[in-house]
């Protein structure tokens, strides 16, 4: 009989021990070490035919060379098939190079995470101009998950007024935006985004009277700076709307900055616990459990005689 368990990297282990739970599989925890000059020393648990590797790879650089020496050690020690569980994935957002001499970072981490690993299941990755997550990973499996199923059931349970209207603040949110508005039987509506650099963008709607005097919920996949967010809540706002919150994917801003949506006009921020943060507030283990049971069902397939 294959044998089979889940590993987790530092820092994720909340939401890794909720997903074996629902998988029926223990969990173990990466052990790293941090050398006084940065190197860094990692040792996993016994290994299993079929490991799957809960990895969330915000503040990429580190847990990138963790996940690749834990790789390493899981292989060398048994492991036949690797799959990472990576709710966020990092360096997903440069498809293309954009100025001469750029590195094409999608291309880099999919060539390399293809070496590593035997597949690939994520969520809401960052792929705007790549229609299908397969292309980044030559060779082996992917799935890009949608967190949108948990996001609406976790809205629809909390109580939403049916007045609200779903906000994307760009083009680029326009399917995930319809994709809960129609969940949830909402209108929607998206902004239009001028972006000056890094920290600065101008946000403006098609029809602002659509926003007048309603709840307005802005929806994204990736809030990092947060100033699209907050550009769009004091647009909101001063259009006339009655209340602004978000549901967003992926948590990677400071949580510092809550402060500052607040004083942006942001009532409240949710965000799913792909990456550990104070706004986490709605678990993704059920969708990552359904699109994993089949490696239980593949492994404890009885073996037959010929």
């Amino acid at each position: 009989m294959s044998t089979i368990a889940l590993q987790t990297l530092p820092g994720g282990s909340d939401a890794a021990k909720h997903l074996a739970a629902r998988l029926g599989l223990s969990c173990g925890e990466i052990a790293v070490h941090r050398f006084p000059d940065g190197e860094l020393r990692v040792a996993v648990a016994p290994a299993t035919d079929t490991t799957i590797l809960h990895a969330p790879l915000d503040q990429p650089n580190d847990k990138l060379i963790a996940l690749l020496f834990a790789a390493e050690a899981l292989r060398r020690n048994g492991a036949k098939r690797l799959v990472l569980v990576a709710p966020y994935l990092c360096y997903m957002r440069q498809d293309a190079a954009f100025h001469a001499g750029e590195a094409i970072s999608q291309r880099a981490m999919g060539s390399l995470l293809a070496t590593t690993v035997d597949r690939i299941v994520t969520v809401d990755a960052h792929l705007h101009r790549t229609p299908d997550i397969r292309s980044v990973f030559p060779g082996i499996e992917a799935e890009n998950l949608s967190a949108m199923p948990a996001i609406a059931n976790a809205l629809a349970t909390s109580g939403i007024d049916p007045a609200t209207i779903v906000i994307g603040p760009d083009m680029e949110s326009e399917p995930w935006v319809s994709d809960i508005a129609s969940r949830l039987r909402l209108q929607h509506t998206v902004a239009q985004k001028t972006r000056h650099g890094d920290r600065s963008v101008a946000i403006s709607f098609a029809d602002p009277g659509l926003l007048s005097e309603r709840p307005a919920l802005l929806v994204d996949d990736i809030v990092s700076s947060g100033t699209t967010l907050m550009a769009a809540a004091k647009a909101l706002t001063a259009m006339g709307a009655t209340s602004v919150d978000a549901v967003i994917t992926h948590a990677l801003f400071p949580p510092a900055m809550i402060g500052a949506f607040t004083e942006a006009g942001i009532c409240s921020i949710r965000s799913t616990d792909s990456v550990p943060h104070p706004t986490n507030a709605i678990a993704l283990d059920e969708s990552l459990a359904a699109a994993l049971r089949s490696e239980l069902t593949t492994i404890h397939l009885p073996e037959t005689t010929p």
